[in-house]
């Protein structure tokens, strides 16, 4: 096994682990709160979770044993139900994704009647498409025997094994435009929908806030640049989260979905370490969802303290180190808050 192998191999564990805990986290915390569980984001950010901890239990260990033996490491049933998951995950998170993208567009545009335009109902609806859409994509390419190991990936994938090369090549087509073209579309629609709103009341907010700045005459210079200085980071907040959204979706996928497009034309064969590097891409994502999505806000990170809280008290069963340990998670709600 060469360096790029080992460097691809330990890559890959480190994602894993990141991301079995950092999605765990994110299950705790909405098992935890009540809040979290009645707000209707929670449905998508769970729906979202399991997807990646699936991912990192059955797709990432199994790629790592691919690059490590440098062929398919177990049976071809075990293959076809690894792919199978593969594809049906994949699916199902960029999906998930997609109508986290609604739900922020319709808080943002429609704040008023937010309530009534999404309830748990339609977010249960959006679910269940989103697992049939996977799921009927996965049963097809079964059903075909098109989950087949890739050395070119070093993964259990959506692979041909013979037959009917433009029968697959259309199916590969429209499965990747229901999923990563269909979700990025709406990432892109949503969210610059968002963005455009979020800076329509940010310059109402100037408006107002420099108005107040020129009635107060004795107001000091310095409290006038920290309010200008405001206006500014608020501005760029709204493009970065916005960006962060956008930019990671395309960064972890589009190499992927690319390669595997650009792969059906008869005369062209993957590089090894090219594919192994676009896979690895598409596995950081499970582990960038949850400090995307949920663990950098307050709400779950207050939720996640309290957790940790309880952890601890069970291991330190002394009443001292209890009242201590209040204290000190006091403490740090109040700088979180």
């Amino acid at each position: 096994m060469d360096l790029p192998d080992v460097l691809s191999a330990a890559f890959l564990v480190a994602v894993a682990l990141v991301s079995l805990l950092s999605n765990a986290l994110v299950l705790l915390c909405f098992l935890h709160s009540t809040e979290i569980r009645r707000q209707v984001p929670g449905v998508f950010v769970m729906n979202l979770s399991l997807c990646n901890i699936l991912i990192a239990l059955l797709n990432m260990p199994a790629t790592t044993a691919g690059i490590i033996r440098r062929q398919q490491p177990f049976g071809d049933r075990w293959c076809s139900t690894v792919s199978f998951m593969d594809t049906f995950l994949t699916a199902n998170a960029m999906l998930s994704t997609a109508a986290l993208s609604i739900d922020r567009w319709i808080a943002v545009v429609f704040p008023l009647s937010y309530s009534s335009k999404m309830r748990y109902k339609d977010a249960a609806v959006m679910v269940c498409y989103s697992w049939m859409h996977s799921f009927t994509f996965s049963l097809t390419a079964l059903l075909f025997s098109w989950l087949r190991y890739s050395d070119a990936f070093a993964s259990c994938i959506l692979q041909r094994g013979g037959g009917d090369r433009l029968k697959f090549a259309v199916f590969t087509a429209v499965f990747h435009a229901g999923s990563f073209a269909l979700s990025l579309l709406t990432l892109c629609v949503t969210y610059l929908k968002v963005l455009q709103v979020a800076r329509f009341h940010c310059k109402r907010i100037d408006v107002i806030t420099m108005q107040t700045l020129f009635l107060l005459v004795d107001v000091h210079p310095n409290v006038k640049q920290r309010c200008v200085a405001e206006q500014k980071r608020r501005k760029l907040r709204a493009t970065k989260k916005i960006s962060i959204f956008i930019g990671s979706f395309l960064v972890c996928f589009a190499p992927y979905v690319i390669t595997r497009l650009v792969e059906l034309l008869p005369f062209v064969d993957v590089n090894r370490r090219w594919g192994i590097i676009s896979k690895c891409l598409t596995y950081s994502k499970a582990a960038s969802d949850p400090f995307a999505y949920s663990l950098l806000r307050q709400q779950y990170k207050k939720v996640a303290l309290r957790v940790f809280n309880r952890l601890l008290r069970r291991n330190l069963p002394s009443s001292d180190h209890n009242s201590s340990l209040d204290t000190e998670s006091d403490y740090c709600l109040q700088r979180v808050s």
